[in-house]
């Protein structure tokens, strides 16, 4: 995006900076890099530094402008070193994601790292950085722990020496990103939305590219230096809002149906079954939609005069955004073994119904007519269906359905098969003892099959 910038500005073209990137293997940090060395911006001549715990996670070449570097913002010697001599230093770090048992660790891993990455500007002489944080409003005490951290980490910063610009956004929309990708998955996967009351809470989604783009001028701009701006789109949307909407996009119509007592907690859990989310990053997420982040100051408007993409306009520009090579999967092998193991799944979830129904009928001690027993299958059948829908979609939920009605059905079969067994067999006994034998070695194909799936998609969704 271009734009025209006020003649007081303070353009790198003038004298060459040295910017470094923290987070530059992230979800922003990525696009922000690629944007700082494009031909079309006046940093092109600047030396751009892309420091990432993990440099094999880029999946990407910026070019001979970008130098990739490892370090640890939390590591008070690697800051020492790459701080030095530093210009302009943009913060995009933070710590939320990882194990789901330890998630609420995160806003201490981000405090230490703030710290220490603040100290270390200050002795290495930054002069600016700049921070992207959450847009909220509440006290402090009101705010979930996730949005008292992004916060902190603000305030943590600004008592370095440098000067601080700190840019507010709520959900940003955009390939890779976890609001993106709840919002994605659960309109595609689901034909009716259960969602929590945080769904009818207001805020300002915003474009990546916009805010790539606020970050990118910000350093071209006197005006922003030492101060906090907060930024989003042109709307004010409640999640139940972007959802119908991105529904209408893609031509599907959904229904959403509010449930008050389902819990951030379980709202996590069920959003890590449906979509490739973790829980150890959605609920952090969810706490924080449960706020209001509505744009009160639009002041950077004036000073940076990017018109904001509407809500469709972010959708389909997301679309067309190739995923990055480290959030499209894992290798091919990898790939290939979740397509075999999903096949089999599949299989054996059909054969199952096959056999289930033929045992139904052979089984002479089964009345078809039984209320008890029609409806228990009836509810066997539409778990298999329901995993099925599942597993074509790809949600980890279709293979813990799955998973249950393996166990259920085996622990069944083996029932009714030693009840058998320990009867005279007569011939009559043996088209079930055969149909018992063949289903109980089908189940046990469908719940190692759905074990596996269960694992590897959980395996790669970490990946993204």
């Amino acid at each position: 995006m271009s734009i025209q910038l006020k003649s007081n500005t303070q353009g790198p073209g003038s004298q060459q900076l040295k910017i470094l990137v923290a987070g530059g293997s992230g979800f922003i940090g990525k696009r922000l890099i690629a944007r700082l060395s494009d031909a079309n911006i006046p940093a092109r001549r600047n030396e751009i530094l892309c420091l990432t715990r993990r440099p094999e996670s880029l999946g990407q070449d910026f070019g001979d402008d970008v130098k990739v570097v490892k370090g640890d913002v939390s590591d008070p010697d690697d800051m020492r070193r790459e701080l030095r001599d530093i210009d302009v230093a943009y913060y995009l770090v933070h710590s939320m994601e990882g194990d789901s048992k330890h998630w609420k660790k995160f806003a201490e891993r981000d405090r230490a790292a703030a710290e220490n990455f603040a100290k270390s500007a200050t002795e290495c002489g930054v002069k600016r950085i700049i921070y992207l944080g959450g847009l909220s409003h509440g006290k402090d005490e009101e705010l979930s722990e996730h949005m008292r951290s992004r916060k902190e980490v603000g305030e943590i910063l600004r008592t370095s020496s440098a000067k601080v610009t700190i840019f507010k956004a709520a959900v940003i929309l955009g390939q890779g990103g976890g609001s993106f990708q709840m919002l994605q998955y659960l309109v595609e996967r689901l034909p009716i939305m259960v969602c929590p009351r945080w769904v009818l809470t207001r805020s300002q989604p915003i474009s990546v590219d916009d805010v790539v783009s606020y970050l990118t001028y910000a350093i071209q701009l006197k005006e922003t230096e030492g101060k906090t701006f907060e930024i989003g789109g042109p709307e004010a949307l409640t999640y139940s809002d972007m959802m119908t909407r991105y529904a209408a996009t893609i031509n599907k119509k959904i229904r959403i149906l509010i449930i008050p007592f389902l819990t951030p907690r379980l709202s996590s859990y069920w959003v890590d079954l449906v979509t490739p989310v973790p829980a150890s990053l959605a609920r952090p997420l969810i706490d924080s939609l449960k706020h209001e982040a509505v744009i009160r100051d639009d002041s950077v408007r004036r000073i940076i005069p990017i018109t904001p993409k509407p809500f469709e306009q972010a959708i389909r520009d997301a679309f067309s955004e190739k995923p990055a090579k480290n959030a499209a999967g894992a290798s091919r092998k990898e790939r290939t073994s979740i397509s075999l193991n999903t096949k089999v799944l599949a299989i054996s979830l059909l054969a199952l119904a096959v056999f289930g129904s033929m045992y139904y009928v052979v089984d002479r001690g089964q009345s078809p007519s039984d209320p008890t027993n029609l409806a228990l299958f009836s509810l066997w059948y539409l778990g298999i269906a329901f995993a099925l829908y599942f597993i074509r979609k790809g949600a980890r939920l279709g293979a813990f359905v799955a998973g249950l009605i393996g166990w259920i059905t085996l622990a069944f079969w083996l029932l009714e098969g030693r009840d058998i067994f320990l009867s005279a067999a007569r011939p009559a006994e043996l088209a079930a003892i055969f149909l018992d034998t063949a289903g109980i070695i089908t189940v046990c194909f469908e719940i190692s099959a759905s074990h596996n799936v269960f694992h590897k998609l959980r395996t790669r969704s970490r990946d993204l």
